[in-house]
């Protein structure tokens, strides 16, 4: 009779998994987490500027986490997921508690459906870029991305709060535009990413000139000036989305 083999001598060692995540980059995202939830607990409390300022902070650590994790190489796939949980925390149900806190409230069930589609169009942007992640044109983001909606939704909070406006008159206008933020968000309209900009390159002078001026006149302002600047790149997607179909028709 033929020896059998031995299995346990044939199979190689399973080598245990690592348990550890990298601490540098999670800290950015939890310091963006902590953010939006200070922002949820903020509006409760009626402090609607302290509100909106802290969904701004939270988008400037979003900004850094990743860009932090490919600098130190400590990219993870746990740091993909819990970036993406926080950003739905804080670009998702942060902006739309606070602007419901601040005045949806008073307008019933059309207030809290306002919200929602906002909620939902957050929820649904980031799991279909999640889907995405390698089969878009790195130019481009499909549809408004989150932190930009929750930017113009929180601008406009901190700008009329800033200057003592009343919002309750204009209930019904401002849930239809948190409602469409938040349709903006899932369509199939094309943001430009800024993602093929490199810092790298050198550049004219005017542009640094230019970018200097641009910090200059949001710090007179940043209230107004930051809700300006992401309004107008949330209305660029669908203004540049019939400029293209005006000239294929024309064509």
């Amino acid at each position: 009779m033929t020896e059998q083999p031995n299995q346990e001598e044939n199979q190689e060692p399973v080598k245990p998994r690592s348990r550890g995540i990298y601490l540098l980059p999670n800290l950015f995202t939890t310091g963006a987490l902590f953010s939006g939830f200070y922002a949820v607990v903020a509006s409760m409390h009626s402090n609607f500027e302290n509100a909106a300022i802290a969904i701004f902070v939270a988008m400037v650590l979003d900004g850094l986490d990743g860009r932090v994790a490919r600098l130190t190489n400590t990219s993870s796939a746990f740091g993909a997921e819990y970036d993406s949980l926080a950003d739905m925390v804080s670009f998702g149900v942060a902006p739309s508690l606070v602007v419901f806190n601040w005045v949806l409230d008073d307008i019933g069930k059309l207030g809290w459906f306002a919200a929602f589609v906002y909620v939902a169009g957050a929820a649904l942007r980031l799991a279909r870029f999640n889907t995405q992640i390698g089969s878009m044109d790195k130019r481009y983001f499909m549809g408004l991305p989150s932190p930009a909606a929750a930017a113009t939704v929180a601008g406009l909070v901190w700008a009329a709060t800033e200057y003592g406006i009343d919002g309750a008159p204009f209930a019904y206008l401002i849930a239809l535009y948190v409602a469409v933020i938040g349709v903006l968000m899932v369509s199939n309209i094309l943001y430009y990413s800024f993602k093929d900009v490199s810092l790298k390159e050198k550049v004219p002078f005017l542009i640094l000139a230019g970018i200097v001026l641009a910090v200059g006149v949001i710090s007179i302002s940043p209230e107004t000036f930051l809700w300006l600047l992401f309004l107008t790149y949330a209305a660029s997607g669908p203004v540049l989305w019939v400029l293209r179909k005006t000239k294929k028709t024309s064509a």
